[in-house]
């Protein structure tokens, strides 16, 4: 009989390992897709900032050559993620879409291209601001003064690409906050749960003398392997619904380079361990202040 009921002991408690590492992992699987949505943000709010897009317009007496030349310079610039030569014929097919409208165009002109040719270029991140393409604008009216007729982009674009993100960066860390406030009550609530099956053998060990640093030690390192290892989980499950994703989705494309990665596996990890070592604690001192009457 005390065979089975040792049986059936051991059974429970790997029950309650069990599930509860599988709690966690589902709820920093959770905080893993908000980590993520934040990090992938970023790229997307970058993305979006380095695709804007500027134009110099030169002076009527200035040649191909002399732009090109100009062009080369310009690739120097710490400013620019890209500078890119547009020459009348690529100017042409981009003002009209389509090869129909631009041989009308040619054709209301007698064959003639009205477009001249210009030098693109798309700022890096940092300089993708209002108060930047305005330095760039100066620098480059100041450089090329006697070459530089205009130097043309769209205001609006800058300061909605700035202004969009801001916003929605708001709304979302106040849910990703939220959702994270209500993930750490329950792994909380979950550790508390396993440890309360416990609560008899934390009290025996009081009562026969052991410390309380003593008792702590056991459950305090059982805690952290248990948020590493529902960490890896939670990350395996988000590496194979951003694979999922990708490979049902056309119109999706999930992807994170290495240092992102890393920041999101370490970012799990460090809060796997923290999270159940903190509930842990707290749930600890509670049984071990408790009186043996209190524990029925």
């Amino acid at each position: 009989m005390s065979k089975r009921a040792s049986k059936y002991g051991k059974l429970g408690l790997r029950t309650s390992y069990v599930s509860t590492v599988i709690g966690i992992s589902l709820v920093l699987f959770m905080i893993g897709l908000v980590i993520a949505g934040i990090l992938g943000l970023e790229n997307v709010q970058k993305q979006a900032k380095e695709s804007l897009q500027g134009d110099l317009f030169f002076k009527s007496e200035i040649n191909e050559a002399d732009i090109k030349q100009i062009e080369q310079e310009l690739k120097t610039w710490s400013q620019f993620n890209e500078v890119f030569f547009v020459s009348p014929d690529r100017a042409i097919e981009e003002f009209s879409g389509d090869d129909q409208t631009a041989k009308e165009i040619l054709d209301v002109f007698d064959g003639e291209n009205p477009l001249p040719p210009t030098i693109g270029f798309k700022p890096k991140e940092e300089f993708a601001t209002k108060e930047g393409m305005e330095s760039i604008k100066k620098e480059l009216l100041q450089t090329y003064s006697s070459q530089i007729d205009e130097v043309s982009y769209d205001e609006a674009s800058v300061e909605s690409v700035n202004l969009g993100f801001k916003q929605f960066v708001f709304l979302f860390l106040a849910v990703a906050l939220l959702l994270i406030i209500i993930a750490v009550a329950m792994i909380n609530n979950t550790i508390r749960l396993a440890l309360y099956s416990k609560r008899f053998t934390i009290k025996t060990m009081q009562l026969v003398g052991a410390k309380s640093s003593y008792i702590r030690r056991p459950f305090m390192l059982q805690a952290i392997f248990q948020g590493i290892i529902s960490a890896i989980i939670g990350i395996s499950l988000l590496v194979t619904l951003f694979f999922a994703l990708n490979n049902w989705l056309e119109s999706i494309e999930i992807s994170f380079d290495l240092i992102t990665f890393l920041i999101l596996t370490a970012s799990l990890l460090a809060l796997g361990a923290l999270i159940t070592l903190v509930s842990t604690w707290f749930a600890l001192n509670k049984y071990l202040r408790m009186k043996l009457d209190d524990l029925y």
